[in-house]
């Protein structure tokens, strides 16, 4: 992927951790990263006429970023803007190939796994957006995608082969299934060898033309009887890479109930990628 990368910081400790991990992703994928730090007035309003004393304590917020993915990736083209409006409605609306940012910032509940603007940002983005935490992430080759029935999954395959072919890593497609649990029919039993063989021929079948398209990319599959989210988050990867199933001007602004667990509970950096409108 050549194109714009976007990191947004506010300087806390998961955005650093975010504008590195786009740096090494821009230079994967010869990409310029921007970084962007969005400043809220509307937080400081009992400060009256002290604005521009915030400003130019805001504008400290992207240089120290840039300073960061300067030493990190010093190959990388990158630029940086401040920009006065609400964080989640200024990242989500900018032009990118891809938005980076950290799970959480500095404003939001310490127990919380995820920041409100993350939250906001990945549903409602237009590109795909990685979300990275502050805590290291032990590198293992390999980059999960989920795989599903429904053809949204079809976006998140192709960002998924591609970071798979750039990061010269081990894709590993990761479909879950379980039998329906009938409550007032317990005698309804199923053939679950027949069951298991449906599904590998199922996510082989949606493979088969992205390894068309990616045949140097190696391609481990992995179709497990348990829950989505358990299976996505329960495998060690360096990225792991999912799909939105928000459908519609409302469904559009929330995240589906698997990928907001996936978001919630891995342990490395997870990319949501929704079908282009």
């Amino acid at each position: 992927m050549t194109g714009l990368i976007v990191a947004g910081v506010d300087g806390s400790a998961p955005s650093t951790t975010a504008v590195e991990w786009a740096a090494d992703d821009a230079a994967r994928a010869g990409a310029e990263l921007r970084i962007v730090h969005v400043l809220d007035l509307r937080t400081y309003e009992v400060f009256a006429g002290q604005q521009d004393l915030l400003r130019r304590a805001a504008g400290r917020v992207p240089a120290a970023a840039e300073e960061a993915a300067r030493a990190r990736q010093p190959a990388v083209k990158v630029s940086t803007r401040l920009v006065e409006g609400v964080p989640g409605a200024v990242l989500r609306g900018l032009e990118a190939s891809e938005l980076v940012v950290g799970n959480r910032g500095v404003g939001g509940f310490a127990g919380a796994l995820l920041g409100s603007v993350t939250m906001e940002v990945a549903a409602r983005a237009r590109c795909p957006v990685v979300v990275v935490r502050a805590e290291p992430c032990e590198e293992t080759g390999v980059i999960g995608v989920g795989v599903d029935e429904s053809d949204t999954c079809e976006p998140a395959l192709g960002y998924a082969f591609e970071r798979a072919r750039s990061y010269g890593a081990t894709l590993r497609p990761i479909h879950a299934w379980q039998v329906p649990v009938h409550a007032f029919a317990p005698e309804i039993t199923y053939d679950l060898d027949e069951v298991r063989a449906s599904r590998h021929r199922l996510v082989s079948a949606r493979l088969a033309p992205w390894r068309a398209r990616f045949p140097d990319v190696e391609v481990v599959e992995d179709v497990q009887n348990a829950h989505p989210i358990d299976a996505l988050t329960g495998v060690a990867c360096d990225l792991v890479v999912v799909g939105s199933h928000g459908r519609g001007a409302l469904g559009s602004l929330f995240l589906g109930s698997v990928s907001r667990g996936v978001l919630h509970h891995a342990r490395c950096p997870v990319a949501v990628v929704r079908p282009q409108d």
